[in-house]
């Protein structure tokens, strides 16, 4: 089993109540305490994804 995944793969997440809390937070450049939302998340994915650099193919 490979530890990574295509991009294409979709794992559906079902929450019971849109932006639910996930139970961590950052702490702002103003010593806010900030929670980190399912969106936060989605977009440092897709960041990292843009990212990516495949690995050369071996012969």
């Amino acid at each position: 089993m490979s530890l990574q995944h295509s991009s294409e793969d979709k794992i559906e997440v079902i929450r019971t109540q849109p932006d639910q809390s996930l139970g961590c937070s950052i702490i702002d450049e103003q010593g806010r305490e900030v929670p980190i939302t399912e969106g936060m998340i989605q977009n440092a994915c897709r960041e990292l994804e843009k990212r990516l650099v495949k690995p050369a193919e071996q012969k």
